[in-house]
């Protein structure tokens, strides 16, 4: 291939993945074409892309860019996976994908400038909570102590409403009051 192509092709991986923080490697050699295309509209689906690259035009094109750390799993055939609400939930999408597609082998993946090799890495980055789960579980942790609060200060009064309804109860009922209990 000329060097004008080659730079072309660069510009092209730069264009395309412009703004782009974190990505997963795959490698899809061998995939059976009707489960590759099965794949690819699952994929999409999610709002995921997969895009094949040349591995050596790949690492010039993520030089200084946050998806640098993925030219360490650039060996052998390999496709980008990106997009999604978050490179978790992409994680979790290809990892289901791997259980029923034979011969989609997982890399590894970036997230926020770390590496996650291979296919454990993958599963690693698949059990973080995505944004939202991480934000849900701040909001939990920063809301349960006002609860506590709250449940303590409701406590004493909750004893004493008990106290004044066994009262009125028994009153109703023409009882004498000598003790609650």
């Amino acid at each position: 291939m000329s060097k004008p192509i080659k730079n072309m092709m660069v510009a092209d991986y730069k264009r395309r993945f412009e703004g782009i923080q974190d990505a997963l490697l795959v490698d899809i050699r061998g995939i059976e074409a009707n489960d590759n295309n099965a794949l690819r509209q699952g994929l999409h689906a999610e709002g995921i892309r997969i895009t094949v690259v040349r591995n050596t035009l790949a690492r010039d094109a993520f030089k200084d860019t946050s998806l640098e750390t993925l030219t360490e799993g650039l060996e052998g055939p390999s496709a980008m996976c990106y997009g999604g609400e978050s490179v978790v939930n992409v994680a979790r999408t290809l990892i289901d994908w791997a259980k029923k597609v034979k011969n989609l082998d997982l890399k590894g993946a970036c997230l926020d400038g770390e590496y996650f090799d291979g296919h454990d890495g993958v599963q690693r980055l698949g059990d973080f909570p995505t944004r939202e789960e991480a934000q849900a579980k701040a909001v939990q942790l920063l809301l349960s102590p006002g609860g506590n609060v709250v449940g303590a200060a409701k406590g004493p009064g909750s004893a004493i409403l008990g106290i004044v309804k066994e009262i009125q109860e028994r009153l109703e009922k023409g009882q004498e009051i000598s003790k609650v209990s």
